[in-house]
């Protein structure tokens, strides 16, 4: 399968196919009366035969982004970054055209030593090691319970892509050897993008729009009843007089500490519990779920990447070759929390390291009706719009079509209030 080029064109491969089944599911939907979940006959899941699956994942565990300005901090040493021998798995990136690596973000990370020596935001031995447990949990899901994919990689079967961070890169190393056990077939490609047109986060430096909506709640958040407080309280029993401290550099430490088992501050593991809390009410006062405008900004070209992949799935005229059965998508916290809250499964908890959110497709194999089951980390969940565990392709069509945007459109809602301002000579 060739991937799509970039900017306007990252979907474009995506086919006239998929536009017509995509157009087709619409008009179903809409001409179809919605049935309540009771009304619907069960399922006989002995029937049922998985034909895909793509999981969107976060990368493992990492040093923190900024270090807190406090006199007491962690000695991040580079003897954390010690790659464990059973995640070696050579592997080659390319861009979404398939010309080599693009430029990496990852250089003004560098330019941030933090104290022990490691750079800000490194994958540490601890988050190779949970990436590969998440690669042997599919495995024995997958391979071993339900045989979808060969128990050696092969390219013909997985897509992988990845924003191009190096700690993204690696953790999809480490998820696939243990996913495949470090054996493969056929050379392991990953694709990725430029950091201005990249899809698998919110590309508030891209979309204009995006940028400009969310830039003020992010200065207002802070002063919000109760979150002011709290901030306030923090910084004080941590010792930290600077103003440009919020609750995301707080659990960003936090979080990297305690998954390491380092503890700069006993005060930041009293308040560990209130900080991620904040953060989440942070990030929810931000990308407000009311405000669906945002969200398909946020996260609307990933749905249509992922719905476009359901779509050509189920559609008995795609060509051979042209899809895969498992599709790998290694993302970011600031992608999941828009993502599941799109989906209508967000549980207001911040989404942890290595985490996932696990999406598939299967047939029935008399009535040939197709169905969705959601998973995030490891739980079984029902989608908004779906009457069910089991959700009727369809339905869950129908429920992502609120917040999935199509190239073109994305770039519409990235430039229109600038066009705007534009066209009003300001």
């Amino acid at each position: 399968m060739t991937p799509p080029a970039r900017g306007v064109r990252t979907w474009a491969g995506l086919g006239v196919l998929t536009s017509m089944a995509y157009c087709f599911h619409r008009r179903r939907a809409a001409l179809s009366e919605p049935l309540e979940a009771d009304e619907h006959p069960p399922v006989d899941r002995s029937l049922l035969e998985l034909k895909m699956v793509q999981v969107v994942f976060r990368h493992g565990a990492r040093s923190p982004l900024r270090q807190l300005p406090q006199k007491e901090q962690v000695d991040w040493s580079s003897q954390l970054l010690e790659v464990p021998p059973h995640t070696q798995f050579d592997y080659t990136v390319v861009s979404l055209s398939g010309d080599p690596k693009p430029h990496s973000s990852d250089a003004l990370l560098q330019k941030t030593t933090l104290k022990g020596g490691m750079f800000a935001g490194q994958l540490t031995k601890v988050g190779m090691q949970q990436m590969f447990v998440l690669g042997e949990r599919l495995r024995r899901n997958y391979v071993v319970d339900t045989p979808l994919l060969s128990p050696t990689y092969n390219p013909q079967e997985v897509f992988v892509r990845s924003t191009n961070m190096y700690r993204n890169l690696e953790s999809t190393r480490c998820l696939l050897a243990g996913l495949f056990q470090r054996q493969k077939e056929g050379p392991i490609v990953i694709y990725t993008d430029e950091a201005s047109s990249e899809v698998l986060f919110p590309n508030y430096k891209n979309c204009w729009n995006l940028r400009e909506k969310t830039r003020g709640r992010r200065q207002a958040a802070s002063l919000q009843p109760g979150i002011s407080e709290d901030l306030k309280k923090v910084k004080e029993g941590v010792g930290i007089a600077s103003d440009g401290i919020d609750f995301f550099n707080l659990l960003d430490n936090v979080a990297a500490e305690q998954v390491h088992s380092l503890l700069s501050c006993s005060t930041l593991k009293r308040f560990a519990r209130m900080i991620e809390q904040r953060a989440v009410d942070t990030a929810l006062y931000i990308m407000q779920k009311e405000d669906r405008e945002a969200l398909q900004m946020a996260v609307g070209p990933l749905l249509h990447i992922l719905e476009s992949n359901l779509l050509k799935a189920s559609d008995p005229t795609t060509p051979p070759g042209k899809t895969r059965k498992m599709y790998l998508y290694a993302t970011h916290d600031v992608t999941l929390i828009p993502l599941l809250m799109s989906l209508g499964i967000f549980d207001n908890k911040w989404p942890p390291f290595a985490v996932d959110l696990t999406m598939e497709l299967y047939q029935h194999q008399k009535s040939k009706e197709w169905f969705v089951q959601l998973y995030y980390h490891g739980e079984e969940q029902v989608p908004r719009g779906c009457p069910e565990l089991l959700c009727p392709l369809d339905k869950f069509l129908n429920a992502m079509s609120v917040y999935t945007v199509s190239p073109e459109k994305y770039h519409t809602l990235c430039s229109q209030a600038q066009t705007m301002e534009l066209g009003n000579g300001e």
